[in-house]
């Protein structure tokens, strides 16, 4: 198999395969944490005696704990077992050991690395982590920045956060050109301008850093901002617009609610005929920007998409931006969304599993100012455990704030200052930092276990579409993510959604496996629906796409055993499911 039996064991196991390890491993975190406290300050007085813990009242509230934990863990044994290979539900599966337990570490020492004044020792595993993750994306550790967020939506919104930081900063310098020294202004071209670009004009004009916070659109009234923008324009100042593909995840349209961009300043683009980011719609969008002076807050490539897991051409977006950049002086913000698929990025790079465009896509990931990760998803840490990771300290830049509270000059930059959530736990920080350091995020490393779940997928896939010859799957299958909907030959569309659901509905019932549902629609994957369609001489009838989809993540697919068993009895569900979808609609 592709992924060593090594690999494996740092699982606990669907059996609990890994309990006595891992007894051992909890022992040894509780009893270190016991004997820092011993230890630290020997000689103070004990605050809690003998005789309050021997007393009945303590003993009646302990029995009332008890109790009370005792319905907690009954309770908990209802919950969704995601852990099983058996669940190719969604995007979550078991969680490996070493993440286990570096959560659990930092867990009992509860620091706060909104700052080293509140998190001397988490702030520094915080650095050392968001490093490990910079490299496997292929940022220079050295000179990248970043933290941990709760997941992805927000790292997304710090990636918005630092892209209008910049967006703002060239307004200002282009206002203050034209109020102070009588510049044309060309509201998308001053948006636009590169770093260098802009440093000479404020050294050719003398350009005062108060006289740029005195125009800056964020730090001052923005509605008055825009007012003066678009008489100096000559034209009104309708503000930025995002352009993020319409396959895009919930959090870019929070985003545009968050940041009062209104919803119609988040702009789809396209996608072509195999469901994925479409350049030459990326390219249009530009220039209708351009005409509109409406300034490009950020562009948006995502790395494993939400629902079918595919891989955007990352590297002909930054190629197409980088000949932009050539020809007309303009530089856009690049964010890949890779909350799902940025840990492929461990992959080894001649990875077979992974078609040459799509490999060449996430090389490309390096070449973006921003970069969402989810350890929560594809990196087996705990939840909630996101990233935001920045090119360099430029990309990193927002706003200022001040809290002397938490501010110390010899520790230096406070992290909250640079955070959108102020106090952050350092559970997710341990978690990623004891996987590096333990099954590693190169090739050899987790790079091997998502290719075995690469190879779970093609085989989920092949046990699946030998069920029944109304079995359709979804092309293309980039990641570890296939979906397939269930319809006859020459069958219209609408049929075949409602037969499709009905299979869903099935597996909703079955106590053997668990599969997700997910519907495409007109509005962004018109020509994959058209394709799909086709590819069984169907009827398009209808502007949704019904679509059963499982999630191959769960490690334990690796394991021959557990293929040889579960693969043939998903076959025998997924038959009978079919058979019993076969019944005219009541």
């Amino acid at each position: 198999m592709i992924t060593p039996p090594s690999h494996l064991a740092h699982f606990l196991g669907p059996n609990s395969e890994n309990e006595a390890w891992l007894r051992q491993q909890l022992d040894a975190v509780l009893e270190d944490w016991f004997q820092w406290r011993r230890e630290r300050f020997p000689g103070d007085p004990p605050a809690v005696s003998a005789e309050e813990l021997a007393a009945a009242p303590l003993a009646a509230q302990r029995a009332r704990v008890i109790e009370g934990l005792n319905q907690l863990t009954a309770a908990w044994r209802d919950e969704i077992p995601t852990y099983t290979p058996r669940y190719i539900g969604h995007m979550v599966s078991d969680f490996a050991l070493p993440a286990l337990v570096g959560h659990l570490a930092a867990l009992v020492h509860n620091p706060n690395i909104c700052s080293k004044e509140a998190g001397r020792v988490g702030t520094v595993i915080e650095t050392e982590a968001i490093a490990a993750l910079a490299k496997m994306v292929g940022y220079d550790p050295q000179v990248a920045r970043g933290h941990f967020t709760s997941g992805g939506t927000v790292a997304n919104l710090e990636a918005v956060w630092r892209a209008r930081y910049q967006l703002d900063h060239r307004l200002a310098l282009a206002l203050t050109l034209a109020e102070q020294h009588d510049q044309p202004l060309d509201l998308f071209a001053a948006a636009h301008r590169t770093p260098a670009t802009a440093r000479a004009l404020v050294e050719r004009f003398g350009v005062s850093d108060s006289a740029m916070r005195a125009r800056s659109g964020v730090l001052n009234n923005p509605i008055d901002i825009a007012a003066r923008l678009s008489h100096l324009a000559g034209r009104p100042y309708r503000g930025p617009v995002m352009l993020v593909p319409g396959h895009r995840h919930y959090s870019w349209l929070k985003a545009a609610n968050l940041f009062g961009l209104g919803e119609e300043a988040l702009w789809s683009i396209p996608l072509d005929n195999e469901g994925r980011l479409s350049v030459q719609g990326l390219s249009a969008l530009i220039d209708k920007a351009r005409e509109e002076a409406r300034p490009v807050l950020l562009t948006v490539c995502v790395a494993g998409t939400t629902e079918l897991g595919l891989i955007d051409p990352v590297d002909q977006v930054f190629d197409h931006l980088d000949r932009r950049q050539a020809l007309e002086g303009v530089q856009i913000w690049r964010h890949v969304d890779g909350a799902y698929g940025g840990y492929l990025c461990a992959l080894d790079s001649d990875e077979p599993r992974l078609a040459p465009a799509r490999r060449a896509a996430l090389a490309a990931v390096r070449r973006a100012d921003t970069v969402t990760i989810d350890p929560h998803k594809l990196g087996y840490t705990p939840y909630a455990c996101g990233a935001l990771i920045a090119r360099d300290a430029e990309a990193d830049r927002i706003s200022s704030f001040a809290a002397p509270y938490v501010e110390r000059s010899d520790l230096g930059v406070a992290m909250w200052n640079s955070t959108l959530e102020g106090s952050r736990g350092a559970t997710g920080a341990a978690a990623v930092w004891l996987m590096d350091r333990t099954l590693g995020f190169g090739p050899e490393g987790l790079g091997a276990l998502l290719a075995s779940t690469l190879e779970a997928c093609q085989s989920v896939r092949e046990a699946i579409c030998a069920a029944s010859p109304l079995v359709r799957p979804l092309d293309p299958t980039d990641s570890n993510i296939f979906c397939f909907s269930v319809a006859r030959e020459g069958e219209i569309l609408s049929e075949a959604n409602r037969r499709t659901a009905a299979v869903h509905a099935a597996f909703a019932r079955s106590p053997s496996f668990s599969l997700s549902r997910t519907v495409l629609s007109a509005d962004s994957a018109s020509a994959l629906i058209d394709a799909h369609v086709q590819s069984y001489g169907g009827v398009r009838d209808a502007d949704t796409l019904a679509l059963v989809r499982c999630v191959t993540m769960n490690p334990f697919w690796a394991a021959e055993p557990v293929r040889a068993r579960l693969l043939p009895e998903l076959t025998a569900v997924v038959r009978e499911a079919v058979t019993e979808a076969l019944a005219p609609a009541a």
